[in-house]
């Protein structure tokens, strides 16, 4: 019952960015709350599109609130310190090299589980939760956590490359194609890779048709020389035959 217990706190009184227990705790409008520098951190990406948003239930605020520490939050984070329960994850659940990290977390990274081909964010255990929960995010799609989100992106236009060109043979984005690509032949980039799959399968089974016609001809081609050095054999024999006959007489 007790470790059920310090289970609860460790949630309760954690920042769902850093996932360390609160650290200068600030809670903002739509009543979360979260660590001052991360919250801040998470909003100065923000800043560009001038809307700012909550982590976790995504509603947006104009202009950006305010930061108040919450002084009730903050004591009470300190107390669980003092009592030695830390909310750090383990050491393999961080982000290596190798590994694809969370685009949510700040300071250190945890691992990413999935990537959100909408968002084009990758999102660890913890940071994916509101795109299973959240009827906002049904339409999304997730995939195998991914380094490589960013080469989907339209570089001219910052859209997701969901379109193939045919004409040109490249990926691009719907707005593409009412300027460079306006009037080219183009196709939904599912279809276009549906269409090469089947076209690569024919190609695999023409190829492994072709083996084995070969196998084929080299195992005629086997036989045959086996016919001719059974011949050879008998020629042979039979000259010896006609040979040691031959000497009696």
């Amino acid at each position: 019952m007790a470790q059920k217990g310090v289970q609860l706190d460790r949630e309760t009184f954690s920042c769902s960015i850093s996932l360390d227990l609160l650290k200068d705790p600030v809670t903002i409008p739509c009543g979360h709350s979260y660590c001052k520098n991360c919250i801040k951190s998470f909003w100065d990406e923000e800043d560009m599109k001038g809307i700012h948003s909550c982590p976790q239930c995504r509603k947006t605020f104009t202009p950006k609130p305010v930061l108040e520490k919450n002084i009730i939050l903050a004591a009470l984070a300190e107390q669980l310190k003092k009592t030695g329960l830390q909310t750090a994850p383990a050491d393999h659940c961080y982000a290596g090299p190798e590994d694809v990290a969370c685009d949510v977390c700040t300071g250190r990274k945890l691992k990413a589980i999935k990537s959100c081909l909408v968002c084009v964010i990758s999102y660890c255990e913890k940071h994916i939760q509101l795109h299973l929960e959240s009827p906002a995010f049904e339409k999304h799609k997730l995939v195998a956590p991914s380094k490589k989100l960013q080469e989907i992106i339209c570089s001219r236009h910052d859209e997701v490359m969901k379109i193939f060109c045919r004409t040109d043979q490249q990926s691009i984005c719907y707005l593409c194609t009412m300027d460079e690509h306006k009037g080219h032949e183009t196709v939904p980039a599912a279809a276009e890779r549906t269409e090469k799959q089947k076209e690569l399968e024919v190609r695999r089974l023409n190829i492994q048709q072709r083996i084995q016609e070969r196998e084929k001809d080299v195992k005629l081609l086997q036989q045959e020389v086996e016919l001719i050095h059974r011949d050879s054999h008998a020629d042979c024999v039979l000259i010896n035959i006609k040979a040691t006959f031959y000497k009696r007489a």
